[in-house]
């Protein structure tokens, strides 16, 4: 989820949930511009195509919104691929909840149908108003039959998410009936198996009958399977790490009655970038070197305590890592995560310290895999 976060933009925040575009779905959209110059028509009309496949992933990700909100998940972001969209959930329960086996299978199944039955009552409206139009005719989707495509282009979405491949919706299913009796670990493993194999036959296919939508869809799924794969597959790994395998022992703490010139002095001595702020023996903050450095520049001289956040959650050192990296993913925690034995601060997390201890445990996972 990570890796693919980062190949992609936001597109606004719509009824509280910020939507972002991959980049897959803007090449996309450049092929389809191309594409419609290229074969004599206009790169208007491959636009006009584009926004159709748009249309189909709205309808697709407002019925599994619907439904999210009906099982009581709380949607935080969505982002949109050319087959669908990865949600994001506003808590580390919600996202629990998710990924619980029924709602699981619920969720795959609300975006496949609502693209079928999207598709069909479109055909039927299509045939009621333009009689004329034959929409068995080939090919379904064309740049000359925007109104042949927008049928097909609902239908077919809807029909290669029920296949098995990950990160489609079948693909789920497939990864959570397979899971239950032999375990998450081998589940994801068949699935990303199967996924690539599909895709495999997608792009020949394609090649065979020189489809280019078959052999972009099986490119896509072959990419995105492999990158849940490695995503779920760290996931699992860390899923037994606790917060004391990998926070930091050694840090610099802050008094709230600092100076900001004192704390800056301070914080050129450690590569620490965030530092707890205590009273006494109590924590009250955190503030980041960043942050004493913008003070100081806008202020002047000034306290810690005038500066730090005083809006943070802490972890105990036998709490799950992946817990704690979903509370920093879903925005509660803004810039540290102390780690807390009673009232004694043991150790801390940051998002830079917690990237390299992730890209560590990946590295340790690969290391062990031939002898799994």
């Amino acid at each position: 989820m990570i890796v693919m976060r980062g190949w992609s933009f936001p597109i606004g925040k719509f009824l509280g949930v910020d939507v972002r575009i991959h980049t897959f779905l803007v090449l996309l959209l450049a092929v389809a511009v191309s594409y419609g110059s290229a074969v004599g028509s206009t790169g208007g009309r491959g636009f006009a195509l584009w926004l159709i496949l748009l249309l189909a992933l709205a309808v697709r990700e407002i019925a599994r919104a619907i439904a999210a909100a009906w099982f009581g998940l709380e949607l935080r972001a969505l982002l949109l691929l050319p087959t669908g969209a990865l949600m994001t959930f506003a808590t580390p329960e919600a996202t629990e909840r998710a990924d619980s086996p029924a709602v699981q299978k619920r969720l795959a199944l609300v975006g496949p149908v609502a693209n079928i039955a999207f598709g069909l009552l479109l055909g039927a409206v299509v045939l009621t108003i333009t009689p004329q139009i034959n929409l068995l005719e080939r090919p379904w989707i064309a740049l000359p039959h925007l109104l042949r495509s927008s049928v097909w282009i609902n239908l077919l979405l809807g029909v290669i998410n029920l296949l098995p491949a990950s990160p489609l919706d079948g693909g789920r299913l497939f990864r959570s009936e397979f899971s239950k009796s032999g375990g998450i670990l081998k589940g994801t493993r068949a699935s990303a198996g199967l996924g690539q194999l599909i895709a495999i036959g997608l792009i020949i296919g394609g090649l065979a009958i020189s489809n280019m939508w078959l052999i972009m869809i099986g490119g896509f799924v072959l990419i995105g399977s492999h990158m849940e794969s490695q995503g779920l597959l760290l996931q699992n790994d860390t899923e037994a790490v606790r917060m004391r395998d990998v926070m930091l022992t050694e840090f610099s703490m802050l008094s709230a009655s600092d100076t900001l010139e004192d704390a800056l002095q301070r914080s050129v001595h450690t590569l620490q970038d965030v530092f707890p702020v205590v009273r006494g023996a109590n924590l009250v903050g955190a503030v980041s070197r960043q942050g004493i450095v913008e003070a100081l520049q806008a202020d002047g001289n000034g306290y810690v305590q005038g500066v730090m956040t005083r809006s943070f959650q802490t972890a105990q050192p036998d709490d799950s890592l992946v817990k704690t990296l979903r509370r920093i993913m879903s925005g509660q925690v803004a810039q540290m995560v102390p780690i807390l034995e009673g009232n004694r601060i043991v150790g801390i997390i940051t998002p830079q310290n917690l990237n390299h201890a992730l890209g560590l445990l990946n590295q340790r996972r690969r290391l062990r895999q031939p002898a799994e």
